[in-house]
């Protein structure tokens, strides 16, 4: 009999190495965090000898810090090889602090669970996922640490779980996140096999947390710089910006990295703000302040990047401040496009951009007239959130039905006799010809069509385009949008410039590396964990399928793969009472799905199109989907 090992709670202790800023250094539009924290105790030293040594041609001028200094950390950000200090050692701590933080029990017989089969395991702290895979069994945390998602009803695959709703993978191994959305991994329980009988032995306070961070790294070389240098800038707080900082501390990166962003919040979960107005910044934190100050992961607030000179390696902001960096990631997301009608400079038009933005969006409307202009994913969103709280809700788009370019004109038109059940009155192929306005408030959005809609509030989401003028004159290449092209591995045609997030073209292996552009909240994450790993010389490459889901009226919409350009549209289930599953093809392959009252299925395409399988048409036209819901795909 033996326990098998989990990965338990752990961090990494070291002295705080930060001088003392001078004030009023940065200027006074410049608001930092600046990280001093550690753990609560300096935990015994484990012995860890990392060693990572590059090719002889990449041992260049950047193995030094921008001051010119030799950089400490020589762990994969410069190739040379390094041992931490015993002040530095990543320590994992026991799994279980104490006897008391300990419970276990029998789960079930070993022949209760076939290879492939999952089940949620009652521990009495809370559940466990129990998997057999292979002849061996796992325990990890049942609930997806993005939203809660039950994991038992997920896809298990090749070494893998993968979320039912939006499509995170989880390696059951170790509990790891290995696929977006979510920063956090799962928790791994220990199980052993005694009698026939499988037990798993796991933390309390694991059982109830459901999710584990990664053991990260801290800055151990401030002091090697002067606070206008760092070794790594990020520019955007956004997912992409967030995780791939977060993966360098993971990976062992102990220099100095510094984000920048022009919103005044830490990063937070930005697809909330159009799902659910109300949403206060501190609600929809990705991490908190704590987090940020822990990890020595400095964010600059409110500040605007205004040029960035490739030769010298020098971001230069609006006010005049500048900062050399060593390797530069560009995630500066996009902007929302607004209306060039008469009138667009009336009050109460909105773009929605910030948490303030939709905060005032609910309160004004709240009672009131509203026309939402735009029936994609965030008008709808917006739309769907105001029917029960303004007095009227009004949509305005130039195309036939809403989503008809993303979903088609039969899912469009099921999903928006949806909206009309709930009182939300559509003006299709017409647009805003003038906002009318009363005491320089909005009251009357006139359409192009002659109709006259009452409004109180306006709010436009009619598309965004990428936050990327302040390079027109840096040397990176854009293409004619504005959009940044980047390789597989996220680089940019300029040596230790790395680009991710809406703003970027990359090519898409899942489309023979067509080259695209994917806005979409779980690609950001991904991007900036692949630019992470080149800038520590890891050569990964991006390979993601990409998922994405909307939620209006308490009914979610799932969907996978990429559908621009499809040709046809084959609908299993029924629309009609909004249990299908949409597949997309174009020629005789499935390029794409969308699902609504269908879980896991989009999970389940996610899975065979991340495999390499290609799904042909006629595989889906029979309504026989025992190919992809049985085992073996």
């Amino acid at each position: 009999m033996r326990w098998v090992p989990d990965e338990g709670p752990g961090c990494l202790w070291a002295p705080p190495p930060w001088p003392s800023l001078q004030p009023g250094v940065l200027g006074a539009s410049l608001n930092i965090s600046i990280a001093m924290g550690g753990c609560f105790s300096k935990p015994k030293p484990v012995e860890l000898k990392i060693e990572v040594v590059l090719p002889e041609k990449e041992r260049t001028k950047e193995d030094a810090s921008p001051s010119g200094q030799a950089s400490p950390l020589a762990y994969k950000a410069n190739g040379r090889a390094r041992h931490y200090h015993p002040e530095e050692r990543p320590s994992t701590l026991h799994p279980y602090p104490s006897p008391h933080d300990r419970v276990e029990a029998a789960a079930c017989h070993v022949k209760d669970l076939e290879n492939g089969q999952m089940r949620e395991v009652e521990l009495g702290w809370g559940k466990a996922l129990l998997v057999k895979e292979n002849g061996e069994f796992h325990a990890l945390g049942h609930k997806c640490p993005h939203y809660g998602a039950p994991l038992v009803k997920g896809v298990l695959s090749r070494g893998r779980v993968r979320c039912p709703w939006h499509g995170a993978c989880f390696n059951i191994a170790t509990g790891d996140i290995e696929d977006f959305p979510g920063l956090d991994s799962l928790p791994k329980f220990q199980v052993k096999i005694e009698k026939e009988k499988v037990y798993i032995r796991a933390s309390k306070q694991a059982l109830q947390t459901q999710r584990r961070t990664k053991v990260m790294a801290k800055c151990i070389s401030l002091s090697n710089y002067h606070v206008g240098s760092t070794n790594i800038l990020i520019v955007g707080a956004g997912a992409a910006g967030l995780v791939c900082a977060e993966t360098l501390r993971q990976e062992g990166f102990s220099d100095r990295i510094v984000m920048c962003t022009m919103d005044r919040h830490l990063p937070y979960d930005r697809p909330k703000l159009s799902k659910s107005l109300d949403s206060q910044p501190e609600q929809i934190a990705l991490r908190p302040k704590e987090f940020f100050l822990t990890y020595d992961i400095e964010v600059l607030t409110e500040t605007q990047v205004v040029t960035v000179d490739v030769k010298n390696k020098k971001a230069i902001f609006k006010d005049g401040f500048k900062m050399e960096y060593n390797k530069l990631l560009l995630a500066p997301g996009s902007t929302p496009k607004t209306l060039s009608c008469k009138g667009k400079e009336v009050e109460n038009v909105f773009t929605i951009g910030t948490p303030e933005d939709a905060n005032r969006i609910g309160k004004l409307a709240r009672g009131r007239n509203a026309v939402v202009v735009g029936a994609a994913f965030l008008g709808m969103e917006v739309a769907a959130y105001l029917t029960d709280k303004a007095h009227s809700v009004s949509v305005v788009e130039l195309e036939e039905t809403p989503f008809r370019r993303f979903l088609g004109e039969k899912v469009g038109r099921a999903l928006m006799k949806m909206f009309e059940n709930n009182g939300i009155k559509f003006y299709m192929q017409t647009e805003v010809l003038e906002l009318r306005a009363q005491e320089g408030k909005l009251k009357e959005v006139i359409l192009k069509s002659g109709k006259v809609v009452r409004a109180d509030v306006c709010v436009v989401g009619i598309g965004a385009v990428p936050a990327t003028g302040f390079l027109k004159q840096s040397g990176i290449n854009m293409d004619a949008r504005g959009f940044i092209p980047v390789n597989k591995m996220m680089q940019t045609n300029v040596p230790g410039v790395f680009a991710a997030g809406d703003a970027v073209t990359f090519p898409l292996a899942l489309r023979s590396n067509k080259r695209v552009n994917i806005p979409h909240w779980q690609m950001a994450h991904i991007h900036g964990r692949v630019a992470a790993q080149n800038m520590l010389a890891q050569e990964a490459e991006i390979s993601t399928v990409p998922c994405l889901w909307t939620a209006m009226f308490g009914k979610s919409i799932r969907y996978t793969g990429y559908g621009e350009g499809f040709d046809d549209v084959i609908i299993q289930g029924d629309l009609d009472e909004l249990k299908f599953v949409a597949f997309y093809t174009k020629n005789d392959e499935v390029i794409a799905v969308a699902s609504m009252n269908y879980d896991p299925i989009v999970s389940k395409v996610a899975e065979v199109l991340a495999s390499g399988r290609t799904i042909r048409k006629r595989d889906v036209e029979t309504g026989d989907m025992s190919w992809l819901t049985g085992k073996g795909y």
